[in-house]
């Protein structure tokens, strides 16, 4: 079928593709969207995850590692990962009445193997072409780099979407995005002096899910991948002394934004290290996840407290990412922010499918050849139509 470029159609089709830093798998999400830019109406057709085998995660693990990385091993994963992201769209799409004919095109974040931001360079695989040929369907990612290449931090790049959708003319709000990494967006009220997107801004905050996950590895001898519910974490006591120090001696914490981070600073060897030194001040595991879960709930509530109250009122938070599933984190954010702090169910949104969504709906706007990245998030000099597009012929 022919394709006309840039987009004229008012509603499209799509499946948009997150694969994050907690390597779980690849999420999947379908969706019809309608309009572009802040008439932008997004509708959830269905959703899945494909979960990486154990193989494949440690696979992914290694590219991510200097230490045991190789150029051709990444060669190698860029066409699996792929072959991988293609099948999502398949099963997402198999969920609904509609066929992969009828997509207008796919749009994927890709896997992130290293990100830096100071040096103006990032790669995420997944190659392009393999998904576009193997669903027979216009495929478009690598959006970071257009970002990077205009002084941006390449990251994050979901807020775009966030003000898009969450902005309300009633409260001040953060999301917070609880995955491998955590980040927030925060969304002043809008009133009549905003001006469309300049007072939105966003960064990540510090570890999400990462140190935990890899804590949890550790004790549960790889018996367990996470902390289900914050089970373990709820049975734990906090080392308010160690956990001090951590914040203290974290150096990331303290930057001023526009910054982001990820496995490059919070990465196994890390985790080894906490663990070994958890043990040594006599902590039993439970008391060591629920540790260093707090270590991620108060590098947030800290940053909201320091670098955001003093310059806008915020009177309510979000929380999506699969840390909305951990109890313990939910309870300690609402304590330690001393807010109202609620699913992203509550804005009538999926906590799980939000950043698949939100790359489907970036997908849209570079596919209408218009901005797509928030320059007083990212640090960008300009606003800029992020993507690369693989036409499937």
């Amino acid at each position: 079928m022919p394709i006309s470029l840039p987009l004229s159609k008012e509603a499209v089709l799509a499946v948009g593709l997150m694969s994050g830093t907690s390597l779980d798998g690849i999420d999947a999400a379908l969706v019809r969207i309608k309009g572009s830019g802040s008439h932008t109406k997004v509708t959830l057709l269905a959703f899945d995850t494909l979960f990486f085998d154990k193989q494949l995660k440690e696979d992914v693990f290694s590219i991510c590692r200097p230490e045991t990385s190789s150029v051709d091993f990444i060669c190698r994963l860029n066409v699996i990962l792929a072959e991988k992201m293609a099948e999502a769209a398949y099963k997402v799409v198999a969920q609904s009445h509609y066929s992969m004919h009828d997509l207008d095109f796919i749009s994927s974040h890709g896997q992130t193997i290293y990100h830096l931001p100071a040096e103006g360079a990032t790669l995420q695989i997944g190659e392009l072409a393999v998904i576009a040929h193997q669903t027979n369907t216009l495929t478009v990612g690598d959006f970071r780099p257009s970002d990077l290449a205009v002084g941006g931090q390449g990251a994050p790049l979901v807020p775009f979407v966030d003000q898009l959708l969450f902005r309300s003319t009633k409260t001040g709000r953060i999301l917070v995005n609880i995955g491998g990494m955590a980040n927030i967006t925060v969304l002043p009220r809008i009133t009549e002096n905003t001006k469309n997107d300049l007072d939105v801004f966003a960064f990540d905050t510090g570890p999400g899910n990462v140190l935990i996950d890899e804590i949890v590895r550790i004790g549960t001898n790889g018996e367990a991948d996470f902390d289900q519910g914050g089970m373990f974490a709820l049975k734990g006591n906090i080392d308010r002394e160690w956990l001090n120090g951590l914040i203290a001696q974290d150096p990331f914490l303290s930057l001023p934004y526009p910054k982001s981070t990820g496995r490059e600073y919070y990465h196994r060897e890390m985790a080894e290290k906490l663990w070994q030194e958890g043990k040594k001040r006599q902590l039993c595991f439970e008391d060591i996840v629920a540790t260093i879960t707090s270590f991620t709930v108060e590098s947030i509530a800290l940053t909201i407290h320091k670098q955001i109250d003093p310059i806008i009122q915020i009177d309510e938070l979000f929380v999506g990412g699969g840390g909305v599933h951990n109890t313990f984190i939910m309870k300690q954010l609402k304590e330690k922010t001393r807010r109202p702090v609620n699913s992203m169910e509550c804005l009538g949104f999926s906590s799980d499918a939000k950043e698949a969504v939100a790359f489907a709906i970036l997908g849209n706007e570079f596919l209408r050849q218009q901005p797509n990245n928030t320059p007083s998030a990212t640090g960008a000099k300009k606003a800029v139509s992020m993507g690369k597009m693989v036409l499937p012929y």
